[in-house]
């Protein structure tokens, strides 16, 4: 058990702090593993677990708050910028924002156990302009969820954590092998998924100005604007281009039976 509170013991408060916040910025760091460890140090004696948990809970909020005034401001260059990593950033992008078309506000109430959404919730909510103090509210709720779910994991089990560690000290050379194994699977995993929505990066995109004289020329009636701004992003009196059609991005299966098949279709979005 040592082995494995070791860096909690001796950095203490300053590395949970820094854990949390890192991943609630949006950097790939295991926030969860670092609070499970968190609780078992505190199970030890080794740390206060109010403090733990007062840390924890800071770390988070400062995180989530910071992509929240962001999200505000930047909107969809900061969610691009997010999903940078992902095989497919557009799809992370709308993952995320169905999540909020589905359940509004509860989504930041169970976010941060969802991998991907996580990071998207707050500045989401931020560029669809939650109040602040609504946001505030329903973020506190969820990190606290999330920070209780696994530092009581690691308060509550600490000594099953004792097991684990002596199991793999024990097996040595084998745990490295299948450890590194396991992480070579998961690259090769990263790449097919990445080969394999390459597709999706290649839509083909039309500039404003092309678009613009399509629409004053003869044939603008052979052409077909759409509206698919995702929830959030779009109501009754938002701005929109003349003359285009408001479809819902979340039916589009129904959507597109009612189209057109001799007309020039493009779409907008946010």
């Amino acid at each position: 058990m040592s082995n494995l509170l070791s860096p909690i013991a001796q950095h203490g408060y300053l590395l949970i702090f820094a854990v949390v916040l890192a991943e609630a910025i949006g950097l790939p760091v295991p926030a969860a593993l670092a609070l499970v460890a968190g609780g078992a140090a505190a199970a030890s004696h080794a740390l206060n677990p109010l403090l733990v948990l007062g840390l924890a809970l800071l770390g988070t909020m400062l995180g989530d708050s910071l992509l929240f005034v962001l999200g505000r401001y930047m909107g969809w260059s900061l969610l691009g910028l997010l999903c940078r990593v992902s095989a497919n950033p557009e799809t992370c992008i709308l993952r995320s924002a169905e999540s909020f078309y589905k359940r509004g506000k509860i989504t930041l109430l169970i976010a941060k156990f969802i991998p991907g959404v996580n990071t998207m919730a707050p500045p989401l909510a931020g560029s669809m302009k939650m109040r602040t103090g609504q946001f505030l509210r329903f973020d506190l709720a969820g990190a606290s969820l999330y920070v209780l779910a696994y530092t009581g994991l690691g308060f509550l089990f600490r000594d099953f954590l004792v097991v684990i560690t002596r199991g793999f000290q024990a097996a040595g050379h084998a745990v490295e092998i299948v450890l590194l194994v396991a992480f070579a699977g998961y690259v090769v995993y990263r790449v097919w998924i990445y080969r394999k929505n390459a597709v999706f990066r290649a839509v083909p995109r039309v500039q404003v100005q092309e678009l613009a004289a399509r629409l004053a020329s003869v044939d603008k009636d052979k052409i077909l604007v759409l509206d698919v701004r995702s929830h959030g992003y779009y109501d009754a009196y938002a701005a929109r281009i003349e003359g285009s059609t408001r479809i819902e991005p979340n039916n589009l299966v129904e959507e597109i039976k009612t189209l057109p098949k001799d007309k020039e279709i493009y779409l907008y979005c946010t």
